[in-house]
Order: C-alpha cells, then structure tokens, then sequence
C-alpha cells in the first residue's frame, strides 16, 4: 500500500508542477521554444566563380572534368552537355541553389551557362600617354 502511495506521489509531484507553471511565469513556456538542430545539407557540386574563372574556351572534357570535379548530370542523349547542380539546405529551407551547364563540341570546351558564370576578359591596360620629348618641352618653355 505504501509503495503505491509513493509512486502515486512521483507521478503525480511533477504534472502538478508542469500545470502551475503558466501561472507562476506567464506565458513563457522554455519548453516550446526548444527546437531541434537541424543540419546543413549540402548536395551536388560544389562549383565556385573561381573554378568557372578558370575555364577557358577549346579546353579538353578532362581539363574541365579535372577543374569542375564529375558532372552530376550526364545526359546520355547529349554527351556534349555536363550539368553541374549544387543546393544547401538546412532545415528544410533552401539556403543556397546554383545550377551550372558546360558545353562541348568535338571535345572541346564552347560555353558556360547558368548561375556562375565566366569572368570576362581583362580589358587591356590603356595606353599610357607618351612622355613629352625634351625638345618639346623646351620649344614649350621658349614661347612668350
């Protein structure tokens, strides 16, 4: 009998307690703002601007395949197309999505399209103005 008693007593000690709280606290209830940790889950390619920088047009599929990484995607209709797809989630949510195609013609690198895209060319330097000749410059200072 007493033993009953003590285990009545544990069980019902703490949902005595967990009834009270609201009126002691308020609304605030620790528990429900406890959420689980929720991974980053990064799936496919990871391709940065810097490797897509690097590409450069009548690259080899294995110059490509050794800056890019294995495509995700290789269509077995059209050989001449990689798809590389990359998305980090976390917790359900989306974080980050970039999808990239290459391009090929006779094995040889045309065209990058998609969200990472290639660096344009670098301008050439602009020409510097000569330096003025001395003569020049003193036929300037002998004027009036």
């Amino acid at each position: 009998m007493m033993r009953k008693l003590v285990l009545v007593f544990l069980v019902a000690l703490p949902l005595v307690g967990c009834s009270s709280w609201r009126e002691r606290v308020g609304n605030f209830n620790p528990i429900e703002s406890l959420t689980p940790y929720h991974l980053e889950i990064p799936q496919g390619n990871v391709v940065t601007q810097e490797q897509v920088s690097a590409l450069k047009p009548g690259m080899s599929t294995a110059q490509v395949r050794f800056l890019l990484g294995t495509p995700l995607i290789v269509d077995p209709f059209h050989s001449n197309r990689w798809d590389y797809a990359y998305s980090l989630k976390k917790g359900g949510d989306i974080l980050e999505q970039r999808h990239i195609t290459v391009l090929f013609e006779s094995d040889r690198l045309v065209r990058i399209e998609g969200d990472v895209v290639a660096a344009p060319a670098k301008p050439a330097e602009a020409a510097q103005p000569a330096e003025p000749a001395p003569a020049a410059e003193a036929a300037e200072a002998a004027k009036p």
